[in-house]
């Protein structure tokens, strides 16, 4: 017998159970406490919030971990090279003494003083914060402030802020959750719930198929798919059945992910990185190859 894919994507489309997502507040929890209890980082300004999937509600069974986020807003990164020859030292910015390792090792000892050397693991990007019975596996990374500075129509500067952390065994990466946040929610009122239903339909579908063996979804990852379903219209989304959404969005998405000039000025849900951009850890035909798989898998025509 088939598989009845309407009854199966509208299952599918539901976000986690009240039992996981207790136990997601309560990483959370437990990480805000452990930051605040810590004498040395009380003295500096402090935001602490999640952000990835559970933050934007797209999260499914396989990817439930919580990603935090511990950002210092004392010090910042400052990119100048859309500000209009703008320099640092024309608006009173200066370079500070305090490094971002330093910081990450501050966060690093306050998580450890709160759940031991044995519940926390520090890898190159972030500390793994194990799970219990009672938390689900947190994912905490230490950032520092990244400031991208603009010129608006009249000329005034401004700057979007954002997050930045250099990973252990080096390079630079940055990241923009608050306006990932924010632009998710405009899409999803737009698409009535729809955008974060299929999106976690397909983030389904892809761990489906890489459990049996399809390689075209092995190398995607879930935020991926999230970006990917936004940069469907709008138009594909809101049809009687969830089965036609899924086909229009994924036909869409095949269209328009044949040629790199297709999808080139697409970008991901923040709206402020380039989707393909050559520093991205994906591909434009790694996403074809894995909305094309997943057409075939599905059996659309």
């Amino acid at each position: 017998m088939g598989v009845d894919w309407e009854e199966t994507f509208r299952r599918w489309s539901k976000p986690s159970s009240d039992t996981e997502q207790t136990k997601m507040d309560n990483a959370e929890s437990m990480i805000r406490a452990a930051i605040r209890d810590c004498p040395v980082l009380a003295q500096r300004t402090i935001e602490v919030f999640p952000q990835g999937s559970y933050k934007n509600n797209t999260n499914v069974r396989q990817d439930s971990d919580v990603d935090i986020c511990v950002r210092c807003m004392d010090y910042s990164f400052d990119d100048f090279s859309q500000a209009g020859g703008i320099q640092a030292f024309d608006i009173g910015r200066y370079a500070s003494n305090y490094t971002y390792g330093q910081f990450k090792n501050e966060v690093g000892a306050a998580l450890v003083a709160k759940f031991g050397e044995k519940g926390v693991r520090r890898g190159p990007k972030a500390f793994d914060v194990h799970p219990t019975s009672y938390r689900v596996d947190a994912d905490v990374v230490a950032v520092l402030e990244h400031r991208r500075y603009f010129r608006d129509l009249q000329g005034q500067l401004h700057y979007h802020s954002g997050a930045e952390f250099h990973p252990d065994n080096g390079g630079q990466i940055i990241n923009w959750p608050h306006q990932h946040y924010a632009s998710g929610v405009q899409k999803n009122r737009a698409t009535g719930n729809r955008f974060k239903y299929i999106t976690r339909v397909i983030k389904r579908l892809r761990y489906r198929m890489e459990d049996q063996g399809i390689d075209a979804a092995k190398p995607i990852p879930s935020y991926f798919i999230e970006c990917l379903v936004w940069n469907a219209p709008n138009s594909c989304f809101g049809h009687d059945a969830y089965v036609d959404d899924v086909r229009a969005v994924l036909a869409h998405l095949f269209n328009h992910t044949m040629r790199d000039d297709e999808c080139k000025e697409w970008t991901e849900v923040n709206e402020l990185k380039y989707l393909f951009h050559w520093q991205q850890p994906w591909t434009w035909q790694q996403g074809f190859s894995f909305i094309s798989a997943t057409w075939d898998y599905v059996g659309f025509e």
